[in-house]
């Protein structure tokens, strides 16, 4: 409760307190108040608030809109990832600001996961990309079996294999499935994150080889969008999907399947970004029929 805005209100109007309280309770309820924040009952809190001009919406702390609004921007951030739109995500957060008693939220938490990910996308030096999730990873907050220590995981997996460190990269992923499969959903946020999470294990897996572990990965995103009735990822999971199955030499009609229902899905949400790769591979194909004929 913002009690010295109360005060500021009652010293601006030169009232003592015995004169604020005068009619309306007694001066050690209102010495209470200011000096402890021992709240009155609310209809002596009214009468004081009148009497001083002062909306008494002002006393309660704002921190109701300040958290949605940032809710509403990480929002974006994650959605912007599903899109591909780096350059929109860092636009979005490098807007946001915390104070230091706020880094110790689940919000500040949320802000480092989408930040990690996001310095991976825009290929910022591995060392700032580690000491991002590494204060995940140390907060209070964090253990094992929480979404945020999960997505670091699967952050740090990615940093080292977008390094070509693929041993390193498979310790942090193989920490993450461990888990992943029994991870409770009960959130659309929820949904995303494991969404997140078991997507780019999928796309780790397809990359080292192990296409078979790719592929149920892969399937079960799907499988969480159709029970959830979401569209998030199903454009890029199907699209690695044909990808994968191009690389096991998959028939073409299978093929060509998974990359109509990732260019649907992708109109969708309006990928831009996928909907341009999805052109190139059909363009791939027909070219090769070409040649084959």
């Amino acid at each position: 409760m913002n009690v010295e805005a109360f005060i500021e209100a009652r010293k601006h109007k030169n009232l003592s307190q015995n004169e604020l309280a005068e009619g309306i309770c007694t001066q050690t309820t209102l010495s209470r108040f200011e000096n402890n924040g021992q709240v009155p009952s609310l209809k002596i809190l009214i009468k004081l608030c009148q009497k001083l001009d002062f909306p008494i919406g002002d006393l309660f702390p704002k921190i109701g809109m300040k958290n949605s609004e940032l809710v509403e921007s990480m929002d974006k951030v994650e959605f912007y990832f599903i899109t591909s739109e780096y350059d929109m995500a860092q636009k979005v957060l490098t807007e946001l600001t915390f104070k230091e008693e706020d880094k110790e939220s689940e919000l500040y938490l949320r802000y480092l996961y989408l930040k990690g990910f996001l310095m991976i996308f825009k290929e910022e030096p591995v060392t700032d990309i580690l000491f991002t999730f590494d204060q995940i990873l140390l907060s209070e907050k964090v253990n094992e079996e929480t979404i945020y220590s999960l997505l670091a995981y699967t952050g740090i997996g990615m940093t080292y294999s977008r390094e070509k460190d693929y041993d390193k990269a498979e310790y942090y992923f193989s920490k993450v499935i461990e888990k992943i499969y029994v991870y409770p959903i009960n959130k659309t946020e929820d949904t995303w994150r494991v969404l997140n999470i078991v997507f780019h294990s999928g796309v780790f897996y397809a990359e080292v080889g192990e296409i078979e572990a790719s592929n149920a990965l892969l399937n079960y995103a799907i499988e969480i969008c159709s029970l959830n009735h979401l569209t998030y990822y199903l454009a890029r999971a199907a699209f690695q999907l044909a990808l994968n199955h191009m690389n096991e030499e998959q028939p073409k009609e299978v093929v060509l399947e998974l990359l109509y229902d990732a260019r649907a899905y992708a109109k969708i949400n309006k990928n831009n970004v996928l909907l341009e790769k999805i052109k190139t591979v059909e363009q791939q194909i027909k070219t090769r029929d070409m040649m084959e004929t």
